[in-house]
């Protein structure tokens, strides 16, 4: 009997809505400071490759002093300079960080930091806007009120949300008139919690598709970067079995092994190289063997399943 896992599909649906987007995406949070033709090059190498959806926020670029915005800003000018772009994408940003306060979700503020996104961007609605990170100040029917009028007003056109806990993204539910299609947790062979705190449970069950944030593991799972202690040391090693048996690379493997969950994960990579681009795209053309899928599980935990 075969242990081998389907291939992942080509495309996903953003939860219940009508968004196809590429399995990889593409996320501009190293994005800002880049000459724009420099930028036009990236965007447009990851559209080619089938990363579709483009993720960005109004925090990236932030240094902590200055930059505010800048990542917006500088897609907004590559979508302006670029004929034919903004249809090929489902374009994505998010909202509710406000330095220093740090977070603010009230109507009035969020509303405003999603007309200025779109005036950043130049558009006149954006395909999914997240909330960032969960304001614990905000009482989730006002972040409901502000998404509907955000969507109301033919603003936003789906909502999802980044970084919320299971209790957090229920209490904005039952107050919303229409689905959650996304959540955004940081998922990789290096960060379980999703998959062990029920997110992705949550996520098959409600039919909302996670993005999955730092599916490299902040680089760590990058091909040929070296390890800096022995849970690293030992994904290493799995993953670079897989990929000699694969003819793949490590951080193919690492991908192909996010996308392997029943959930229907979107890993968002953001290099800025666009040789390692063509690189992780080929993740979609790994199949893996479900005991590999464990292999890689059980030396991230340290511990055999139980």
């Amino acid at each position: 009997m075969t242990t081998t896992l389907a291939l992942p599909a080509a495309t996903r649906r953003l939860g219940t809505s009508s968004l196809e987007v590429g399995a990889v995406s593409y996320g501009c949070w190293r994005f800002a400071g880049t000459p724009v033709g420099e930028a036009r090059e990236k965007v447009l190498a990851a559209v080619e490759l089938g990363m579709t959806l483009v993720d960005t926020a109004d925090i990236y670029g932030f240094d902590g002093a200055a930059g505010f915005g800048a990542a917006e800003a500088l897609l907004g000018e590559v979508l302006a300079s670029t004929p034919g772009l903004r249809e090929r994408i489902v374009l994505a940003t998010k909202g509710g960080i406000r330095p220093p306060v740090p977070y603010d979700q009230s109507p009035e503020y969020l509303v405003a930091a999603c007309r200025a996104s779109l005036e950043r961007l130049g558009v006149d609605q954006v395909d999914l806007y997240q909330v960032h990170r969960p304001d614990l100040l905000a009482h989730p029917a006002d972040l409901a009120a502000a998404l509907m009028a955000l969507v109301g007003d033919g603003l936003v056109r789906e909502v999802g949300v980044s970084n919320f806990t299971r209790a957090q993204t229920d209490a904005l539910v039952a107050h919303l008139g229409f689905p959650v299609v996304t959540t955004q947790p940081e998922l990789s062979a290096l960060c379980l919690d999703p998959i062990t705190d029920g997110t992705l449970d949550d996520a098959l069950r409600d039919g909302r598709t996670p993005l999955a944030w730092s599916p490299l593991g902040g680089g760590r799972l990058g091909t040929g970067v070296a390890a800096t202690d022995d849970r690293t040391s030992a994904v290493h090693a799995e993953l670079d079995r897989i990929a000699a048996e694969h003819g793949s690379t490590r951080a193919a493997v690492a991908l192909a092994w996010v996308l392997a969950h029943p959930s229907g994960p979107v890993p968002i990579v953001g290099t800025q190289q666009v040789d390692r681009l063509a690189e992780l795209a080929t993740a979609t053309s790994v199949q893996l063997d479900r005991a590999d899928w464990y292999a890689v599980l059980v030396a991230s935990r340290g511990e055999p399943m139980p």
